[in-house]
């Protein structure tokens, strides 16, 4: 029998959640997906994937066993006020994706008994590429059934409490810091010689590759590099060149700087 999802919040990660799991034909025999938003014709296009739409929260939750609460931070009282008649702790597991929100900040929203469980997806989810941290919690059962959820739309790890908000930056900010080195990287092949269209194709799958080749070995990045960079060569004068510019230093700074924002969301 189908489990049913309810995503509340259908902006951009809530629809990307919903889009990966309608996305495999293993995850639509397990799942029924239902997504909310107070302007449902934003999402209307999701029914095309055979996703329900709707703007009525407190149906949505009553109809379901999973909820995905995928609303900015400072809409979660309001959210957790209105869907509380219809909030059952026997029931339901209610799973946050809210950055910066803790389990026991909902809990006081909610009240006592709630298997409330933490998450930290990004938009790769789409198209089941999610890199998912969950929160580790006593409620082992409940948790499963959120790892097998997350599962279908990508690789989970669980992890403690005390690291979600880093899990955030460096798996859900993340993705745009990727796409940032895209962007440059396809910039630089513009400058050598390749149209635009020509450079991003090759900087996208060159960037797909490196990060294949770390998942299925397992190894350290600098064992892959070893093996591209030659004596006087053009990929060790290249790298060198970036790194006296700051490359990595940059990249460290700008996930330090995002981690010490998530502090200062709400």
């Amino acid at each position: 029998m189908k489990k049913e999802v309810t995503i509340l919040g259908g902006g951009n990660l809530g629809t990307a959640l919903a889009k990966g799991l309608v996305g495999t034909e293993e995850a639509k025999s397990k799942y029924n997906v239902t997504v909310t938003r107070r302007k449902v014709e934003l999402i209307k296009h999701l029914e095309d994937d055979g996703i329900k739409v709707t703007s009525d929260n407190l149906d949505a939750v009553e109809n379901s066993e999973l909820l995905i609460l995928a609303v900015q931070p400072n809409q979660i009282e309001g959210l957790i006020e209105q869907i509380k008649p219809s909030l059952h702790p026997e029931k339901h597991i209610i799973i946050s994706a809210i950055t910066g929100v803790t389990d026991e900040e909902i809990a006081e929203l909610t009240g006592t008994g709630f298997r409330i469980i933490r998450v930290m997806p990004n938009t790769a989810a789409a198209i089941n590429q999610s890199m998912t941290c969950i929160e580790s919690t006593p409620h082992k059962e409940a948790e499963e059934a959120v790892v097998e959820l997350f599962e279908a739309i990508g690789k989970t790890l669980v992890i403690g409490t005390e690291l979600m908000e880093a899990s955030t930056v460096l798996g859900a900010c993340g993705i745009a810091f990727f796409l940032r080195y895209i962007r440059a990287a396809s910039q630089g092949g513009i400058e050598v010689g390749f149209h635009a269209e020509e450079a991003q194709l090759i900087a996208a799958q060159t960037a797909l590759g490196a990060s294949a080749l770390l998942l299925e070995s397992g190894g350290h990045p600098e064992h892959e590099i070893d093996k591209v960079t030659t004596p006087k060569g053009c990929t060790i004068a290249g790298l060198n060149e970036m790194e006296h510019n700051g490359l990595s230093s940059a990249l460290i700074k700008g996930i330090k700087t995002s981690f010490e924002k998530i502090a200062k969301i709400r």
